[in-house]
């Protein structure tokens, strides 16, 4: 399909428009891989080093990345994830109009040491559950959690997670129906290779770690978290004026 040609316009200039209207009205989604420059300069009927240079232009706009050895992708758009007392995934994605999604990667007994011993209150070599979850919005992978939890007071929560997907049904399970976010500490990393595949983004783009205690309405800690978040669809929002800002949706519902 070759392009309606306009005087006085250049070539690239036009394919560049043409590619952006489709991203912009959603005929590209975001996290859609494009064609091939090869396929590209066929369909306008253009040379590569033509179609490159539109090409070049999406990125500069911010409408696309390009990922070394695994092609050209429409950008997804920046997801605000909002940190309060009360921090739901689910909540979070749901007030932005986004389908939230999880899903159990791995389950372990682990010995609890160093700052998830002392954040749980508990002894060090103290038996924990660990669990391993992949969160997506809108199919696609935003975080990567890792989860630290009492082993005797939480038996089988893998089994629960695996039914629902979501951290907070499975810890109604055990009579916990509300819980606070204790502490939040905020870092930035690269990410390892595993990491960077799971979330699907290059492995030299940092993710953003965010490491929480939760605790339940007598304040004993429910779990220690750790989650990764791909830097380049998720930021971090605080809001002092609105601490409440993630309780719009039903806890019930959230992750």
């Amino acid at each position: 399909m070759a392009i309606d040609r306009e005087p006085g316009v250049t070539l690239w200039r036009q394919i560049e428009r043409v590619l952006a209207d489709e991203i912009q009205r959603g005929i590209m989604t975001p996290g859609a891989q494009l064609a091939t420059e090869h396929q590209l300069a066929e369909r306008f009927g253009a040379n590569r080093h033509t179609v490159r240079r539109a090409i070049r232009e999406l990125k500069t706009r911010g409408l696309i990345r390009v990922e070394q050895g695994r092609g050209t992708f429409v950008h997804e758009n920046v997801m605000d994830y909002a940190l309060g007392p009360r921090t739901r995934f689910s909540a979070n994605l749901k007030a932005q109009e986004r389908r939230p999604a999880g899903m159990l990667l791995e389950a372990a007994a682990v010995a609890a040491t160093g700052r998830i011993a002392e954040g749980l209150g508990v002894a060090e070599g103290a038996p924990l559950i660990y669990l391993t979850t992949l969160s997506f919005a809108d199919n696609v992978p935003v975080s990567l959690g890792r989860h630290y939890l009492e082993f005797e007071r939480f038996r089988g929560i893998d089994e629960v997670f695996r039914e629902t997907p979501s951290m907070t049904l499975a810890l109604t399970r055990f009579d916990i129906h509300d819980y606070t976010r204790g502490r939040t500490r905020i870092t930035a990393r690269m990410p390892s290779a595993e990491e960077a595949g799971l979330l699907r983004q290059p492995p030299n783009r940092p993710v953003l770690k965010t490491e929480y205690i939760d605790v339940d309405v007598n304040g004993r800690p429910v779990q220690y978290g750790i989650t990764l978040f791909a830097g380049d669809r998720v930021q971090i929002v605080t809001d002092p004026r609105n601490p409440d800002a993630t309780d719009r949706t039903d806890a019930s519902t959230s992750m």
